[in-house]
């Protein structure tokens, strides 16, 4: 017996009686179907196992189905973060994401963005730090007039929707949680210079100081780059002075595991000797041993509404960006883990609030 022919898009009209116009709307998912309708479609869909050609929804949408993703960062684990949540709300929107790297300074950067939009013909792409503030990549996207998002931008660009959460605010947060446990030498390490995210929550660090009137010590500040290995150097040198400090705050969490190796290195007992609070809540923070104090940065959501963001953008030769731009902050979560303690304390608190 011959294998059974694949069902057509004419197969599913005629089950669920409706018009093929219908249906093609239905599996675009674009607007205008009663939602009884859609509904009956889409069973139809799903029983008789219907896939509708890539090639052939492109074809008659004008669309490539497919979102871009570019980045360029040390930190493994936000990219990562961001390339989940995005993955995941483009196989629900029917759409697949390309993800690709690249470097922030290299001299043909215009050119190779251009090269793969000439490629690839997305339906838009969505930008991460540091390629969301460089004016090559923008511009380039802007000539081929492909629609962007950007991921936690310098400043809301007039041309482009954005996405991100209050650095500042959040850093803050998290350097008043330490004061409020009585510690006042709190060093910080800095992220990638390149970046933003690290003026910003510097700026935080500062803000919680002044507030508290603690007076700004120089030598508890250490720049880093968000790796870390950054955290451990950073780490020998702030623990290796006469007066070290009795909290580190790091700008993200793979600097602050890199803190938590160096002080176990040295023999130090976190948090009875040394309080150590991150920044993200990546995967790693909630199992190492203690368990890391952080900010749980909406990486998830900040994709997904990037994502959803593009879907409505329009792709006529006119227009670079959706016609109703929007700049989106989500909310952010101080997460206390049993990374941080009351100064002089030899053991942590059991958290009551982790993740």
């Amino acid at each position: 017996m011959p294998p059974p022919k694949p069902a057509t898009i004419i197969d599913v009209a005629r089950e669920a009686g409706v018009s093929i116009k219908t249906v093609s709307r239905v599996l675009n998912q674009e607007p205008g179907v009663h939602s009884e309708t859609r509904e009956a479609v889409l069973k139809v869909v799903a029983d008789l196992k219907y896939r509708p050609k890539q090639s052939a929804r492109s074809l008659a949408g004008g669309r490539s189905f497919l979102i871009g993703l570019l980045y360029y960062d040390p930190s493994a684990a936000f990219v990562g973060g961001v390339q989940q949540g995005a993955t995941l709300r483009c196989r629900e929107a029917g759409y697949h994401l390309v993800v690709e790297s690249l470097h922030n300074d290299a001299p043909d950067l215009a050119m190779q963005v251009d090269r793969m939009v000439s490629a690839l013909r997305p339906d838009g792409m969505i930008l991460t730090p540091p390629l969301c503030d460089n004016p090559q990549v923008l511009s380039a996207l802007r000539e081929s007039h492909t629609p962007c998002v950007l991921i936690s931008p310098a400043a809301d660009e007039p041309d482009h929707p954005s996405v991100r959460m209050d650095d500042v605010h959040a850093a803050e947060e998290i350097t008043n949680l330490l004061i409020s446990l009585g510690h006042t030498r709190i060093a910080i390490i800095k992220g990638a210079k390149d970046q933003v995210a690290s003026k910003r929550r510097y700026q935080g660090y500062l803000a919680a100081l002044k507030a508290h009137r603690i007076a700004l010590d120089k030598d508890l500040v250490v720049q880093g780059d968000f790796t870390f290995d950054a955290g451990v150097e950073a780490a020998y040198q702030l623990l290796s002075r006469r007066q070290r400090p009795t909290a580190v705050f790091a700008s993200n969490d793979d600097m602050a595991l890199g803190v938590l190796a160096a002080a176990q290195r040295l023999g130090l007992s976190v948090p009875g000797d040394l309080s150590i609070a991150g920044f993200d809540d990546t995967p790693a923070a909630a199992r190492v041993w203690p368990p890391l104090t952080t900010v749980r940065q909406p990486m998830d959501d900040m994709a997904r509404a990037a994502v959803d963001l593009l879907i409505g953008a329009p792709r006529d030769a006119d227009a670079a960006a959706p016609a109703k731009l929007k700049h989106h902050v989500l909310p952010h979560e101080l997460v206390v883990r049993d990374s941080t303690a009351v100064l002089g304390a030899k053991a942590a608190p059991r958290a009551k609030k982790s993740g």
